[in-house]
Parts: structure tokens; sequence; C-alpha cells
């Protein structure tokens, strides 16, 4: 269970546990939350520029925002090569 004091804190935690990206219900239910409390600190995240929240499908994921500009730039080097090897 998160204390009330540092649930921002809780949801970086996870979110650095799970680079591969959570949806709004899996980060409440990792950090004991109920999830329109874990949504709305996940949003005020967002907000400062910490996390980044993409559509997959239905889900939006959310990422640490220092992970996703890794995770773009690891894609945009792979395309790289495949175009160069084709």
């Amino acid at each position: 269970m998160v204390s009330k004091v540092q649930p921002k804190k809780a949801i970086i935690e996870v979110l650095k546990k799970h680079p591969e990206g959570l949806t709004l219900q899996k980060i409440a239910k990792l950090t004991g939350m109920n999830r329109l409390t874990a949504t709305k600190y996940v949003h005020e995240l967002i907000g400062e520029g910490r996390i980044y929240q993409r559509g997959v499908g239905m889900a939006k994921l959310c990422y640490l925002k220092e992970r996703f500009v890794q995770l773009v730039k690891q894609e945009e080097v792979i395309e790289k090569l495949r175009k160069k090897l084709k």
C-alpha cells in the first residue's frame, strides 16, 4: 500500500521496474491505489513532463519519459540499420 504522501514517487518506482510500459489499471494495482487516484497522479506526472502516455490499440501505456525517449532512439537506429541492409 502506498502512503498518501508519496503517490507520485510510487508510480515512478513502478514504471522504473516496468520499462515496457503499463496501463493505468496495472499502475493502480501495483501501487495499491484506487484506479481513479492513480489516474489523477499519472496525469499530474504527464503535465510535469515526467511520464509519457501513448495509445497502443485500445490501451494507453505509460512510460517514464526518459525511458520512452531511449526506446524511440533505439527503434530509430534499428530502422536505419534495416534500411542500410536492404
